[in-house]
């Protein structure tokens, strides 16, 4: 958030500190101020447990009092997680992407996400430090703490999902908008979640077009209505790709997908067998679409029957796939709220994510090409040594005219090669 990140910098922290704005007595929840020399960097911290939404006019006004004082930002933590990153999930606020005090968010799944991250995977050498990020981590995950995973799709969810099916959803339908931006923070959600397993930043990928909160929104309202796929995608360094994620509600099905790059050493056929071999622990439903150069429609077949042979894999025309698609589809739980006796939506789509990344996404080995060898040496040509006068015949030697006075082969003999006419007269 533009603090200083050195390991000197003195962090100091205040609870409920008393302001005067406009004659009127304010008190944020908290400031944080971190120095390091002469600079420091100032926030005023706004926090917000259970179902306790942060408002705008109360965002505002710690705003206004941050740029009064001249503070750098206004953090806010709450159980809301933003649509997309960077943004906030509170609509109406002052702050401009170019305002010199800038508004910050962060959900406590994001906080809990990370401090597990931290303590299990990266580890903290100091002991008392350690003991304190595992008491955190006790403390949020504890139900009286008030911060909550993301557990419900809303109160509209029902209707919104009803009317997809039926063909009776409208933009201008109550809950629609409410529903498109809970499926982007849900898949945000989800890269936390699977983040915090695997000890690593998980990203929730948004298009260049798609950054833009209305934009996003308006795309995933129009799908709604449309009858087609909610979509999503979700990046973890060092895989092979992206994973896809996809929600038809109106069918209620749920998939994850990921394409993968056929190596390019081998045959066909042999193509085939390396992408089954890493799967050996893959769903035997799991769908492996394989695409020919330039083909739009590719030969499919599902990993049980390409274990069994590898060439349903190549069609007919036994054409090299350069590339694999491989997908997980599963039946989608209805439900608004997770815990129930049957799974429901949002439950449907954490363990989906969580199985395919683990069954598929973290054994593949992507192809990489072998390095360039150096090649061997060509034969040298023809030359003469000097001091003995020897002559070292070549596998192309130059032609000679026979002496028809001699019954014995000619010589061996070569032209002498005419003198550039700027090496004449030199010294």
């Amino acid at each position: 958030m533009g603090a200083s990140r050195a390991q000197r910098a003195v962090v100091e922290t205040y609870i409920e500190p008393p302001f005067v704005l406009n004659g009127k007595k304010v008190r944020p929840d908290g400031v944080v101020r971190i120095s390091y020399g002469k600079t420091a960097w100032t926030a005023l911290v706004e926090i917000k447990t259970g179902d306790g939404r942060l408002e705008p006019e109360q965002i505002n006004l710690y705003w206004d009092l941050a740029r009064e004082h001249g503070f750098d930002a206004v953090v806010t933590i709450s159980n809301e997680i933003a649509a997309s990153p960077g943004s906030h999930p509170t609509d109406g606020l002052k702050v401009r992407s170019n305002s010199k005090v800038q508004v910050h968010h962060i959900s406590w799944t994001a906080l809990l996400s990370t401090a597990v991250m931290i303590k299990s995977h990266k580890g903290v050498d100091d002991p008392e430090q350690a003991w304190l990020v595992g008491e955190l981590i006790r403390y949020l995950k504890h139900s009286a703490s008030g911060a909550m995973a993301f557990d419900d799709m809303g109160s509209n969810w029902v209707s919104v999902r009803d009317g997809a099916r039926d063909h009776t959803l409208r933009k201008t339908d109550e809950g629609v908008q409410d529903v498109a931006l809970r499926w982007d923070q849900l898949l945000r959600y989800a890269a936390l979640q699977l983040g915090a397993r695997i000890g690593s930043d998980v990203q929730h990928l948004l298009s260049k077009a798609h950054q833009d909160q209305r934009a996003r929104a308006s795309h995933l309202v129009d799908a709604l209505v449309a009858g087609d796929p909610l979509d999503g995608t979700l990046r973890v360094p060092n895989t092979v790709g992206d994973i896809e994620i996809s929600a038809d509600v109106k069918a209620r099905r749920i998939s994850a997908a990921i394409t993968v790059p056929a190596p390019e050493d081998r045959g066909g056929r042999a193509r085939c067998s390396w992408i089954v071999n890493q799967l050996r622990e893959g769903p035997p439903s799991l769908v492996i679409e394989a695409y020919p150069k330039n083909a739009r429609t590719p030969y499919s077949a599902t990993l049980a029957q390409a274990k069994e042979d590898r060439d349903v894999l190549l069609g007919g025309d036994k054409r090299e796939p350069t590339r694999f698609r491989l997908v997980r589809t599963v039946e989608m739980g209805a439900g608004r709220k997770t815990g129930k006796k049957s799974p429901g939506f949002i439950d449907s789509i954490l363990n989906l994510i969580e199985d395919f990344y683990g069954s598929v996404v973290q054994t593949i080995t992507p192809w990489t090409p072998k390095a360039p060898k150096i090649s061997a040496p060509k034969a040298t040509a023809a030359s003469v040594d000097d001091d003995k006068g020897d002559f070292e015949p070549t596998d192309n030697p130059p032609p000679v005219a026979e002496d028809p006075s001699s019954s014995s082969p000619p010589a061996p003999s070569f032209e002498q090669p005419a003198t550039p006419s700027w090496m004449k007269g030199g010294s």
